[in-house]
């Protein structure tokens, strides 16, 4: 069978090789509802049918002509077959994060022109509802779940001939426009991403070779579907033959994971810690000889090496480690997991190496949606893993680093363009090459390492260049510390804003007979400022004086996407923490 090259010709993939297989799987009414590959076939067909029906199509082959789809909704199997329904018309879906502002929602779907939005339920309706007198082109809002007064997505659906969408998707081309994704990004006006079939198909053929082989393998899906990599991770299982389980939600996967016993999932760093963090808090409450055995295990974890001799006697330590202590840890996931894929932003290393020894290995990745977005990742083969680096480049696609350190990505993943905007799009290329704006190297000619954001380097008041991303990270190895900035444009030296590990702060101050009625009792304390002081200084030993964190101030709440100082994939907005900051970093500076 030749090489797909639409992403929609999953299906046909699929249909070849098992039709009476799970495709996709979800949460209906409290129990798993499977929809095998032909089920799923059969509800696009009718789905695209009932789209064509109500006029939208591909009006003229241009970006502009091809109609626009918005969804809006949690991950369920519903989304993919839409998305699939769409592409097969040659129309272009245009996914949403639930969690997104008023202002940039109606900036998207006005940029986009969307003239018909699937949300997930009575929540997302309302959000949408009230912008309507905003939106004079979307005509219709269809809901996933069934409520009163919406129309519900099944009624769109068509029993009839395929004829017509057999005569159109025979004429989508690999190089068409396949999707239209906005950039949640840190600053500025969100930026619609143009990604043809070939762009995400290249990435999936091109990543898969890196996945561990295998079959009967199944993966649990939790990541917002609307971000590249886990749409593009989504039709690597789809072209795999890897049946996928989409999460009720981020407050479930938990549970999800003991249910489904997950071979493959993905996730983003920051869920990894929390993962971490609850491995951590339970060997905490042991007491005794479990309790020394826990954090002997864990002691020994964190100088585990790959491809190197740890030695005979170390050796024999891990193997009474794994069969005591980490063993747990795979049960507590499932027991069948092969790895974990980490993507969106940079992994503690400390995490990784952990995870690694206790038998988890961790496959983390490199790349940005204007890349489709896989760019490097270490292979779940051992040697083609380099704890600190985000791995090797994928086949057929080159790096070159700038004269300035910046990382240059050429290949058939990168982007079509910036949708509407070939300004922008002029400014992220340079002779064909595509700038990614992140700050890299080689390491052994091999394996490729990022430093920081371009964007993000500041230069303090004597000169010396400040790379924060590599601090913050480093800093947030302290069970301590849950998210921070660190912060020092133009000024004499480096300070940081830190936002405690509340849950984990407050064990400190009962044992430590201090007052924790409130966060703010808490900050304000002289001895948790000590503490804090200290965690600071043992982390400080890893930078150059002039990278130090010599002042800081602690706040009393926590950071998150729906207060405005994260990302969806939460990465720092780092304008928006400094605007709502003012008085805490003039404290710092004064």
């Amino acid at each position: 069978m030749q090489r797909p090259t639409r992403l929609f010709d999953c299906i046909n993939t699929q249909m070849h090789s098992n039709s009476t297989n799970v495709m996709l799987a979800g949460k209906e009414n409290g129990i798993w509802r499977e929809y095998k590959t032909s089920e799923v076939a059969d509800i696009v067909n009718q789905l695209s049918n009932g789209l064509l029906q109500m006029g939208i199509n591909n009006k003229d082959n241009t970006a502009e002509g091809r109609d626009k789809v918005a969804v809006i909704s949690k991950n369920r199997p519903e989304w993919v077959m839409l998305d699939l329904a769409v592409q097969q018309i040659g129309a272009v879906l245009t996914p949403v994060y639930p969690t997104i502002g008023d202002a940039e929602l109606e900036f998207i779907l006005n940029d986009a022109k969307v003239e018909i939005i699937f949300v997930n339920d009575q929540i997302l309706y309302d959000k949408v509802k009230e912008l309507l007198p905003q939106l004079p082109l979307l005509k219709q809002i269809f809901s996933f779940d069934k409520l009163e007064g919406v129309q519900y997505w099944k009624d769109i659906l068509k029993n009839e001939s395929n004829s017509e969408i057999i005569k159109i998707s025979e004429q989508i081309k690999a190089e068409d426009l396949a999707t239209i994704i906005y950039t949640s990004g840190t600053t500025g006006k969100p930026k619609g991403v143009m990604l043809s079939h070939n762009n995400i198909v290249s990435n999936v053929f091109d990543s898969i070779p890196c996945f561990p082989p295998g079959e009967n393998m199944k993966a649990l899906s939790f990541l917002p579907l609307n971000h590249i990599f886990e749409r593009m991770i989504t039709y690597l299982y789809l072209f795999k033959g890897i049946p996928i389980y989409y999460a009720e939600g981020m407050e479930t996967i938990g549970d999800n994971i003991k249910e489904i016993k997950p071979h493959l999932f993905t996730t983003v760093p920051r869920l990894l810690e929390k993962v971490y963090e609850r491995i951590m808090a339970k060997g905490s409450e042991l007491t005794g000889i479990k309790r020394k055995l826990f954090f002997w295990a864990h002691g020994l974890a964190t100088k585990f090496e790959i491809n190197k001799q740890n030695g005979f006697f170390y050796n024999l330590q891990m193997k009474i480690a794994d069969k005591l202590i980490f063993s747990k840890w795979r049960e507590a996931l499932g027991n069948n997991l092969v790895c974990i894929v980490s993507g969106g932003a940079a992994c503690q290393v400390r995490l990784i190496r952990i995870f690694t020894a206790a038998g988890i290995p961790i496959m983390e990745g490199y790349g940005l949606t204007e890349t489709s977005p896989v760019i490097s990742v270490n292979r779940y083969e051992e040697k083609e893993r380099m704890f600190g680096t985000v791995g090797p480049l994928i086949e057929n696609v080159q790096v070159k680093i700038a004269a300035d350190g910046e990382i240059l990505c050429k290949g058939p993943n990168i982007m079509i363009g910036y949708y509407k905007n070939p300004e922008a799009t002029e400014e992220t290329m340079q002779d064909g090459w595509f700038k990614t704006g992140d700050i890299g190297m080689m390491v052994e000619n091999k394996f490729l390492k990022i430093t920081d954001r371009k964007k993000e380097m500041f230069k303090t008041s004597g000169g010396k260049y400040v790379a924060p991303v590599a601090i913050e990270n480093k800093m947030k190895e302290s069970p301590f510390i849950e998210n921070m900035i660190v912060l020092g444009a133009g000024e004499k030296f480096v300070g940081a804003l830190i936002v405690p590990a509340f849950g984990y702060l407050k064990e400190w101050c009962k044992k430590n007979n201090i007052d924790e009625s409130t966060n703010e009792r808490i900050i304000g304390n002289t001895s948790v400022h000590e503490l804090y002081k200290s965690e600071v200084e043992k982390y400080n030993h890893s930078f150059s004086h002039v990278e130090q964190i010599k002042k800081f101030e602690l706040l009393p709440y926590e950071w998150s996407v729906e207060s405005g100082e994260l990302t969806p994939k939460l990465s720092l907005k780092r304008k928006v923490v400094m605007e709502k900051n003012k008085a805490y970093i003039q404290r710092i500076y004064e």
